[in-house]
């Protein structure tokens, strides 16, 4: 038995994905820059998939920059915008994936000051503390759309509405969201949108960014003049038309998907409910429809995680960037939870693939570890 319970950290390539590529993985040539036969059908449909892409969150398919995944993505997002303008602020959630905050930190040695936008117990962005700290040497800020350990929804528009008071340009990284909710890029606006295949079913290694046209972006890998010059290289094409099939997939059963996966976390939580000594971090927040953040009273997150392990479940104790690094969740920490109870912490999230049998499974499992500690866990 092997129940996989990690969907935030990567999903299981969709077979229908997999039939889609494999064409441009096993007998199909062309460079889509080539203007030969095999060259323009692989310019089809590298169109094809960046329409797909596009669809997906209503964006127009020029605005789609197809990348090497959502890390470089968001790096493109930061620096990109901040290339060849004056030195100013960034503003960050203290949130962030280190996608994001990496990035920023580069920017910050470049002579950028970067300070982080507070958020509140249930890990929403506090809109009066972003308020506080903008002015108008702010230059970018960066509030991902989700959160990828709590599952937490932020208000993007009330941040875009906040940074144009004062000329600022927002990034949201929406790569949790796609796939488990609705993402429009026009009713958000932001002015960048970071994407990533392998978190809805497609496969590793290939992301985009979604750029407003308005947006003056400077290339951060220059070369060929591919990606309308906003990224050079010559495309993973059988990679981009896997993304492109997922996102195809994505918009066409959105419903179906959220409606799934807010079953299982809705079953899990009553039964964690009805267990002494656990936390749902975040729990009062609009939270993505395939995430649960737990805080296990007496157990460390990690010893968690391997002793489910061992009885085939696959969950995390957080970010899959940070697992085994031993530092708390620096999401909980900017929450106000306390160190103990941050190391505490295993997530939870859903698939298409789950079922309520997986989560029975797990909540036993749960129990029988409990019964080996001091009453932690133990049902109520």
């Amino acid at each position: 038995m092997s129940i996989y319970l990690d969907n935030n950290a990567t999903t299981p390539l969709d077979p229908r994905v997999l039939d889609a590529m494999l064409p441009w993985l096993q007998g199909t040539h062309g460079n889509p820059a080539s203007i030969h036969r095999p060259g323009r059908a692989a310019r089809a449909a590298l169109d094809k998939a960046r329409a797909q892409v596009a669809t997906l969150v209503n964006a127009q398919p020029a605005q789609v920059v197809f990348t090497s995944g959502g890390t470089e993505a968001d790096n493109l997002a930061l620096k990109g915008a901040c290339s060849g303008i004056p030195r100013g602020h960034v503003l960050i959630s203290a949130i962030e994936h280190a996608a994001v905050q990496a990035p920023a930190e580069d920017l910050r040695r470049q002579g950028w000051q970067v300070r982080r936008i507070p958020v509140d117990a249930d890990c929403r962005i506090e809109l009066n503390g972003l308020k506080k700290i903008l002015d108008h040497d702010v230059c970018l800020v960066s509030v991902m759309l989700a959160n990828n350990e709590t599952g937490a929804i932020q208000d993007v528009k009330s941040v875009v509405a906040a940074a144009r008071e004062h000329g600022a340009l927002v990034h949201t990284d929406a790569i949790q969201v796609i796939g488990k909710l609705p993402v429009d890029f026009v009713t958000l606006g932001v002015g960048l949108l970071s994407l990533s295949a392998h978190k809805l079913g497609g496969p590793r290694g290939v992301g985009a960014l979604i750029v407003d046209r308005r947006v003056d972006l400077v290339p951060q890998i220059t070369g060929g003049g591919q990606e309308h010059a906003q990224r050079g290289g010559t495309e993973d094409l059988a990679g981009i038309i896997g993304f492109g099939k997922a996102a195809e997939l994505a918009y066409l059963e959105l419903d179906a998907r959220r409606r799934h996966m807010q079953g299982l976390r809705d079953t899990l939580e009553a039964g964690i409910r009805a267990m002494h000594g656990i936390r749902i971090f975040a729990e009062h927040a609009e939270r993505l429809p395939n995430t649960v953040q737990l805080g296990v009273t007496g157990f460390d997150g990690e010893m968690v995680v391997m002793e489910l392990d061992k009885r085939g479940i696959a969950v995390s104790s957080g970010s899959a960037c940070h697992s085994g690094s031993g530092r708390p969740s620096h999401v909980l920490l900017a929450m106000g939870v306390d160190e103990v109870q941050a190391r505490s912490a295993v997530r939870i999230s859903f698939g298409m693939q789950n079922t309520v049998d997986d989560v029975h499974t797990l909540l036993a499992s749960l129990t029988t570890l409990a019964s080996k500690r001091s009453g932690a866990l133990a049902p109520a």
